[in-house]
C-alpha cells in the first residue's frame, strides 16, 4: 500500500517525480564511481603482484630483487607501508584536493601489490586464479543485497566491528602459538566478517551519496567508498585463499 501511494503521489506531483530520478540517476552514477575506482584499484594490485613475483623468482629461485623484498629489512617498508598510507589517506582526505586522494589511493593499491607478490610463491597460478573467481563472484552478490536491500544493516555494523578486531587479535596470538585449528577458526571468521562487511559498507557507501555535494566532496565519498570496499575484497580473497588456495 505505501509503494502504491508513493507511486500515486509521484504522479500527481510531476515535479517531486523528475527530483526522485535526477536523485536516483546521481546515486547510480555516483555508485559507478566508487565500484570503477575499486575494481581499477583491484587491478591495479593484481598486475603489481604478478609483476614483482615475476621480477622476484628466476629458474625457481630468488633473484637479487627477490630477496631484497623477501629476505632484507626492506620487506617491512613492504609489509607496513600500504598500512601507513591507508591510515594517511583516511585522516588527510579532507584536507586533500580530489586529485592528491585518487593517487593516494592508486599508490596504496599498487603498495598492496607489492606486500601481496609472495602469494605466487606460496600458491599455484591456478589456484590464486580460481579463487580470485569465487571471490569476485561472492563479492558481486554480497555488495548486490547490500545495495538493494531495504533492511538497515546499521545493526550489525558493531558486531562486525568487534569481529574485526577480534579477528585481528586473534591473529596476532597466533603468530607465535601456531595453532592450525586458530589459524582455521581465524580463516573462517575472517570470511564471514569480510562477507558481512561488503554488504554493510555498500549500504553505508549508498546512504552518504547526498544530491547537492559539489564535484569535490563527492568525488573524495567515491574514492573513501572505493578504498573500504577494495580492502574488503582484498581481505575477503586472502582468507578464502586459506581454504580454496593450492601450495606449491
Amino acid at each position: 500500500m505505501a509503494d502504491l501511494r508513493d507511486f500515486q503521489n509521484r504522479m500527481s506531483n510531476p515535479a517531486a517525480a523528475r527530483a526522485d530520478a535526477d536523485i536516483d540517476q546521481g546515486l547510480r552514477s555516483y555508485m559507478l564511481r566508487v565500484y570503477n575506482l575499486m575494481a581499477l584499484g583491484v587491478a591495479l594490485t593484481a598486475v603489481v603482484a604478478y609483476a614483482f613475483s615475476a621480477m622476484a623468482v628466476s629458474g625457481g629461485q630468488l633473484t637479487a630483487f627477490g630477496q631484497a623484498i623477501y629476505m632484507s629489512p626492506l620487506k617491512y617498508v613492504v609489509m607496513f607501508a600500504p598500512l601507513a598510507l591507508v591510515f594517511f589517506l583516511s585522516f588527510r582526505i579532507e584536507k586533500m584536493s580530489l586529485a592528491s586522494a585518487q593517487m593516494t589511493f592508486w599508490a596504496y593499491a599498487a603498495l598492496v601489490g607489492a606486500s601481496l607478490s609472495s602469494i605466487f610463491l606460496v600458491y599455484t597460478d591456478a589456484s590464486i586464479v580460481q579463487t580470485f573467481a569465487v571471490t569476485a563472484a561472492s563479492f558481486g552478490a554480497l555488495s548486490l543485497y547490500g545495495y538493494t536491500t531495504k533492511r538497515s544493516l546499521s545493526g550489525m555494523g558493531s558486531f562486525l566491528m568487534m569481529g574485526l578486531f577480534g579477528l585481528i587479535i586473534a591473529s596476532l596470538v597466533n603468530l607465535f602459538l601456531q595453532s592450525s585449528a586458530l589459524d582455521f577458526a581465524v580463516s573462517v571468521i575472517g570470511v564471514l566478517v569480510f562477507a558481512g562487511l561488503t554488504a554493510w559498507d555498500t549500504q553505508r557507501i549508498k546512504e552518504m551519496y547526498w544530491e547537492a555535494d559539489g564535484v569535490e566532496v563527492a568525488g573524495k565519498k567515491a574514492v573513501m567508498g572505493a578504498l573500504s570496499l577494495y580492502m574488503d575484497f582484498i581481505n575477503l580473497f586472502l582468507f578464502m585463499l586459506r581454504f580454496l588456495g593450492n601450495r606449491e
